[in-house]
């Protein structure tokens, strides 16, 4: 498995402020992790990671809105 450091030297953006270089190599590193994956893993994935950030920071994300 690459590593964030991995990602920060890929040529994609390499060329990139640094702040920015850091944001696209961690969404590189997202996108290689559920590329794979079914649309119901991609659910559990995001619901398990905000659950995990909310525990981390004891913050409250309001649900949205079913779409119709």
């Amino acid at each position: 498995m690459k590593t964030l450091n991995d990602y920060m030297t890929d040529p994609s953006v390499v060329n990139e402020p640094m702040p920015l270089r850091e944001v696209h190599a961690i969404r590189l590193m997202i996108n290689d992790e559920i590329k794979d994956m079914t649309h119901a893993e991609k659910t559990a994935y995001y619901n398990d990671s905000l659950k995990e950030i909310q525990g981390k920071y004891n913050v409250k994300i309001a649900a949205s809105a079913k779409r119709t």
